[in-house]
């Protein structure tokens, strides 16, 4: 039985890349680093960009797609994202040929690999994407304000889940170093989602059988891997679940973390 193999290269406002791989296909998720740090982090994998079928993109933030001009033209990549999402990408990519410029509006397949985006709520037209080969699942939510029942019942029933766990609500209401109006855009609806906010959704997750949790997106202002980590344990264990006993979690940081594989 083949093995799906994901590692997140990259996780925060500094860059996103995530590495999925099946039997057959290889895709990255966003690619929010240099060509030359892309190329650097795939070749800790034993790849370079020619091993690459496709980059699959959430939106258009520059952390999601700094390099993506640059890589795609380099190895002639086809880039696949939302139609409402290429409005805001189409002028970021211009190198890259009118060809590979790929266009979803529902599931589609890259090879074996059969991606289901679900549009989650932010402050520009925004996807996450549960990702199949066969019957494993894993699910990819990253830059989302909050979370509603449809994101829930698209990517429940997933073996992985990276969550966006942003900030901590009191870190980021005293930071200085953010202007009001930013705190307030990434404390809304359509902003980022808080350590409480990703605990309550991780809380129905592993209710529901998910074994692997990966905490991403974290800031670097408003957050730290301990204490997204401690506090949400924390907050899980008050309602009887506890971390390392049915379900795991990890912390995706800005160099490459866990490679995980689903069998």
């Amino acid at each position: 039985m083949h093995v799906m193999r994901v590692i997140n290269l990259s996780s925060g406002s500094d860059g996103n890349l995530t590495y999925v791989e099946t039997e057959r296909s290889r895709i990255l998720v966003d690619d929010g680093l240099s060509c030359k740090e892309t190329d650097k982090r795939l070749s800790l994998l034993g790849l370079s960009g020619r091993d690459i079928d496709a980059v699959v993109v959430t939106h258009e933030h520059v952390d999601h797609v700094r390099g993506l001009d640059v890589f795609a033209k380099k190895y002639d990549l086809p880039i696949f994202a939302h139609e409402q999402v290429w409005a805001g990408l189409w002028d970021k990519l211009g190198h890259v040929a009118d060809a590979n410029k790929k266009i979803f509006t529902e599931k589609f397949a890259i090879k074996d690999l059969l991606i289901d985006p679900v549009e989650v709520p932010h402050d520009v037209k925004c996807f996450g994407f549960s990702l199949f080969e066969g019957e494993k699942k894993i699910s990819i939510l990253t830059d989302l304000g909050h979370t509603t029942e449809q994101i829930f019942d698209h990517v429940k029933g997933s073996g992985l889940v990276y969550v966006e766990a942003n900030h901590d609500i009191n870190m980021l209401k005293n930071c200085q170093k953010y202007p009001l109006s930013l705190r307030m855009r990434i404390a809304g609806k359509n902003g980022h989602l808080s350590n409480d906010a990703s605990a309550d959704f991780i809380e129905k997750l592993v209710t529901t059988g998910t074994r692997q949790i990966v905490l991403a997106h974290l800031s670097r202002e408003n957050n730290s891997p301990e204490l997204a980590f401690n506090y949400i344990s924390e907050k899980l264990s008050q309602k009887g679940l506890v971390e390392g006993e049915t379900f795991r979690i990890d912390v995706a940081l800005t160099t490459p973390t866990t490679l995980f594989k689903l069998k």
